[in-house]
């Protein structure tokens, strides 16, 4: 199925519980959540995200190419505000199971995140994830893709910071 990126908002008022145990947040079965399927399902139709995407925000697989977007690009840089709701990976174990990456962030931290992804335009998304080896200038399939989920991430983050809301994030 592959590593995927899930992400919950929450009220101001549990803010000290969210950042205390933030899998309190994350549903049981976020992918069931994010393709509008029923918690557990084995087979079925999707339908459209369960989740009011006021509450949950879903990147699938292109949270690492917005991290790749956002991250430092040198050493001593320090890392932008975006970078903190995409940092992360998952910890691979010798038995080749994972562990997940979990992540609070408090509606104070949201409002330099929430800022800074709305800097974040199309032509950035596509000089970072440019492929200077290739003639053509660009995988252009993850541009696009890294691109619209951008757009998730800015509705997202954007009346998350308008409403006074944190979330917490989950790669797994």
């Amino acid at each position: 199925m592959g590593i995927r990126y899930y992400a919950y908002a929450f009220d101001a008022d549990v803010t000290e519980q969210a950042l205390a145990a933030p899998q309190l947040v994350i549903s049981a079965d976020p992918l069931a959540d994010a393709w509008g399927l029923p918690h557990g399902f084995r087979s079925g139709v999707a339908d459209e995200q369960a989740v009011p995407q006021a509450d949950m925000l879903y990147l699938d697989k292109a949270w690492s190419l917005l991290q790749a977007v956002t991250r430092p690009h040198w050493i001593d840089e320090p890392a932008r505000p975006a970078y903190r709701m995409f940092e992360g990976d998952v910890t691979f174990n010798p038995d080749g199971s994972h562990k997940a990456w979990l992540r609070a962030i408090s509606p104070d931290e949201l409002i330099d995140i929430a800022s800074d992804v709305a800097s974040i335009n199309d032509d950035d998304v596509a000089a970072a994830l440019r492929d200077p080896d290739e003639l053509s200038g660009g995988a252009s399939a993850d541009i696009e893709y890294a691109t619209e989920y951008l757009h998730s991430a800015q509705r997202f983050t954007s009346e998350l910071a308008r409403t006074g809301r944190g979330f917490v994030y989950t790669i797994r």
